[in-house]
This record gives C-alpha cells, sequence and structure tokens, in this order.
C-alpha cells in the first residue's frame, strides 16, 4: 500500500491545556493500595478504560492482549489467599527491612470493587509477527504498553489503579484457568478513590526514592554522559 492511500491527518502539538492534561496524568500516576471506595465502576466509563489500553501500541499490530474482569468474591478470595502466600515468601527475602515492609499494604484485592487480568496471548499473530522476528519479548512488552495506557486514562478519570506484582504466576494460571501459551502480564485492582498521594508512597514511607533524571542519561554508549 503506497503511502498516497493511507489516511494522514495533520501533525503538531496539543493545545496548551490538553498537553498539560497528558503531562499532569503522567505525573500524578499513583499505585493505589488502599483507597478504594466501594461504589461500583460505570460500565462506561470502565469501556473507555478498557479501550484504551485497547488503542496501545503493540508490535506487528498484533494487539496481544486480553481483559479478565473478576467481580466475583469466591474467586477473589482465592486469588488474595494466593497473594498472602507468595507475600509471606518475599518478605522474608528482606529481613533487615521486615518491620517496614510488614506495614506496607501492597493490594487491594479485596476492597477495589474491580480486580483485572491483563493478559498477553504468545501466539496472537502467527508465528512470525511484523517487528518480533529477532526479539520475542516484545508482545510483553506491548501488553505493558497497554496496561500503561489504562493506567493514565484511569488517572484522568478519577479511578485508582493498583498493579499486584506478588503472586506465583503458577497460581494466577491455575486459578485464572489461562491456556499454556497465555501469559498473565498485569493484576490490577481498580475503584474510585478517596485521595491519592502527592509523591509515590513507597517514596513517602522510606522504602525508596525517585532517581535523578540526569543521572539516567548516557549519550551513543552506556556510561557515556552528554556533553551538552
Amino acid at each position: 500500500m503506497s503511502e498516497d492511500t493511507v489516511g494522514l491527518a495533520p501533525a503538531g502539538p496539543f493545545p496548551p491545556a490538553e498537553r498539560a492534561a497528558v503531562y499532569r496524568a503522567i505525573r500524578e500516576r499513583r499505585d493505589v493500595r488502599g483507597q478504594f471506595r466501594p461504589d461500583p465502576i460505570d460500565p462506561a466509563l470502565l469501556r473507555r478504560l478498557l479501550q484504551a489500553a485497547h488503542d496501545g501500541p503493540s508490535v506487528g499490530l498484533s494487539q496481544p492482549w486480553n481483559f479478565i474482569l473478576l467481580r466475583d468474591p469466591a474467586l477473589r478470595a482465592r486469588l488474595h489467599a494466593a497473594f498472602q502466600t507468595a507475600n509471606a515468601e518475599a518478605a522474608a527475602r528482606f529481613p533487615d527491612r521486615a518491620a517496614l515492609y510488614s506495614s506496607l499494604k501492597l493490594e487491594g484485592i479485596l476492597q477495589a470493587p474491580l480486580n483485572l487480568c491483563i493478559t498477553c496471548d504468545r501466539t496472537r499473530g502467527g508465528a512470525h509477527v511484523l517487528g518480533r522476528t529477532h526479539d520475542p519479548s516484545t508482545d510483553l512488552y506491548s501488553t505493558a504498553c497497554a496496561v500503561q495506557n489504562l493506567w493514565l486514562a484511569a488517572r484522568a478519570e478519577g479511578i485508582g489503579v493498583g498493579w499486584v506484582s506478588i503472586f506465583r504466576p503458577e497460581d494466577l494460571r491455575s486459578i485464572l484457568r489461562l491456556p499454556d501459551h497465555v501469559v498473565p502480564v498485569a493484576y490490577l485492582c481498580l475503584g474510585h478513590v478517596r485521595e491519592l498521594h502527592t509523591q509515590p508512597e513507597l517514596q513517602a514511607r522510606g522504602w525508596g526514592r525517585r532517581l535523578p533524571l540526569d543521572d539516567l542519561i548516557f549519550e551513543d554508549s552506556w556510561d557515556s554522559r552528554p556533553t551538552a
């Protein structure tokens, strides 16, 4: 297909207010654990969030994601139990910070009105996907882009999102009955929130800090600092 037959639109920056809103969503996005309200997410709003994720970039336009909506209380109780098992294992890896670790709330599985698992179908697009021929992991990166799209859209809509990463992958696979070729990428808790931290919670609680951007910028090769 020639470029002349492809639909094109003018390029250029957004108006200042719209541009500022994009950067605000990025800057104020938070990983929410314990501020969820019980009221449900409006179906039309949820649809907008899922559409934002589905609008994400994907290698070879493969769109490898699926979205599993998790509302059943009994199912979520099983998932919470699986988290607790994995979290006990994780806590043992930080013996020098045990008290701080135990004080952190790392999930909202039972509190959030909706849980969502975003998966990656490693077979989507067939055996050979444009752009994935030399790096098979690009479908996983694509799915992560969908997650970020949803997260930023959720911030703009006033919906909190918390990513629960402390699971044994085999537990998620078993409980959600995932086929072998499907990988769970992100387990998310979603809901309206009472408030948000003004800085990342782990920074506020003293677990870590945001690194200075200038320390992370190289030019032309690893560990070669920009000259200007």
